[in-house]
């Protein structure tokens, strides 16, 4: 299944520093997923894309810049060169290995709409049996943005007609919507997804879940979720990491530097680029994840698939199965000296500005 790594510092970082040069890379992981504890599909392959937000102002001014293509990301010599002389200090990159929709660069995430861009991990449940009850639900003008045969893609839509429905203007070229707009937004393009797709498995317990683990930023701030439409089961894997600095100390090796209480670098990833069990949290099952000001607010989503019990622990299987487990690193500490909520795949706070 996919990867995707979002990027939010308050200095510009050098694209490489992320996508390229880390032992641990999202491009790595397209091809060499160390940490993947589902080996059925281990290549990433379908693609990949990244939309950077650029410094000067004026270009700014409708957008951020988008490179996608279909070319594995390990073998993309234009990446190479683009990430080494680009620098961003907002980045969403992305690498496929398509459930949905052929191999194509209209098929490839993030997707953009003036100021707003979009990435997910995962799958909706059954989408052909909502697919044209979905479609008609989105207005005329988000429906003809629609060029590829995603899910995704869908989905982004979706959310679009959801914000624009809720009061905002989506074709706003620089629209700050705010953190709880677009969370709220997420939250209720969840509740639709959910609710069709339930009514069209006939509330049948054992119907394919949806998997929507989401992202999406105006430029400004970042939401993201991760979400299953299940009780019992866990969600596609989602860690972030905050500091000082994301520096390189050896050739290839990175970590998270923490010289002060600050948290200048924020990084939210399907699995982790450092293999420093310290750097990384992992963010609880069917939860949003905010980036409001380089703060990390963590909100769990509470529906009918949320567990009251913080010690509950999810099965991992499913996401195992199809390939969306990344494991937090296990080099530092070893796995008995770690509490047990985090051998569960869950975190506790581990900064005092991680506002649950």
């Amino acid at each position: 299944m996919c990867r995707f790594l979002i990027f939010k510092g308050k200095e510009p970082i050098r694209l490489s520093h992320l996508l390229t040069r880390p032992a641990h890379s999202i491009i790595k992981q397209s091809f060499d997923s160390r940490l993947r504890v589902d080996m059925r599909r281990p290549i990433n392959g379908d693609g990949f894309g990244v939309a950077y937000y650029p410094l000067d102002q004026e270009l700014s001014e409708d957008g951020p810049c988008l490179f996608k293509a279909i070319t594995p990301a390990w073998n993309n010599q234009n990446l190479e060169t683009l990430a080494e002389k680009t620098k961003s200090d907002l980045v969403f990159a992305h690498v496929r290995a398509s459930t949905y929709g052929v191999l194509s660069e209209t098929n490839c995430h993030p997707f953009t709409y003036h100021n707003i861009t979009f990435m997910h991990n995962g799958g909706i449940g059954n989408f052909t049996k909502i697919k044209r009850r979905l479609l008609a639900h989105i207005g005329d003008e988000y429906f003809n943005l629609i060029q590829g045969s995603t899910d995704s893609e869908c989905a982004f839509a979706l959310f679009l007609d959801t914000l624009e429905k809720m009061g905002s203007n989506p074709s706003e070229s620089t629209g700050h919507f705010g953190h709880t707009t677009l969370r709220n937004c997420m939250l209720r393009t969840i509740e639709i997804i959910k609710d069709w797709t339930k009514e069209a498995n006939g509330n049948d317990p054992d119907a394919e879940p949806s998997i929507l683990n989401f992202a999406v930023t105006d430029g400004t701030d970042v939401v993201v979720s991760r979400y299953i439409t299940s009780r019992k089961y866990q969600g596609a894997s989602l860690h972030f990491s905050c500091g000082s600095s994301f520096v390189e100390y050896a050739p290839g090796e990175y970590r998270m530097e923490r010289l002060d209480r600050n948290q200048d670098v924020v990084m939210v990833a399907s699995e982790p680029l450092t293999f420093e069990r310290g750097d990384w949290i992992t963010v609880p099952t069917n939860t949003i994840l905010t980036i409001k000001n380089q703060t990390v607010l963590l909100h769990p989503i509470i529906d009918e698939y949320f567990q009251e019990n913080p010690l509950y622990a999810r099965n991992s299987s499913l996401a195992e199965r199809k390939g969306l487990m990344g494991a937090v690193p296990v080099s530092k500490p070893t796995d008995k000296n770690v509490p047990p909520l985090e051998r569960e795949g869950r975190s506790r706070p581990q900064t005092s500005r991680l506002v649950a």
